[in-house]
């Protein structure tokens, strides 16, 4: 049976909340339809395409369509927590690797923490 994900926000050493904070500067609709995906994940994980693709060992994005784009919030998972480590929108067909390269760096620290 599959379990229920709580979910948490990445924090840096210094406080900050970067997918929160992200967030907030989104139009509430675009929030509300990523909170709703998120949402999707929590209840249902594992869940795969179309909503989620696995990026490499460790690693996923929720892939959800807003207005004007794609957003796309990369997480892990530790034990039963989904913890969301960076979010951005999409602009091109492969994920950039500065993007990956943030919640790689992220969910070392989310890891070891």
């Amino acid at each position: 049976m599959d379990a229920v994900l709580t979910v948490h926000f990445y924090r840096s050493v210094n406080g900050t909340e970067p997918v929160r904070e992200w967030l907030k500067s989104l139009p509430v609709d675009a929030r509300k339809t990523i909170g709703e995906d998120i949402k999707t994940v929590q209840f249902g994980w594992p869940l795969g395409m179309p909503l989620v693709r696995k990026m490499e060992p460790g690693l996923w994005e929720v892939r959800s369509h807003v207005d004007g784009g794609v957003a796309r919030v990369l997480f892990t998972t530790s034990s039963s927590a989904m913890v969301l480590l960076h979010g951005f929108m999409k602009k091109s067909a492969k994920t950039p690797d500065n993007e990956l390269a943030t919640a790689r760096k992220r969910r070392v620290e989310v890891d070891n923490g």
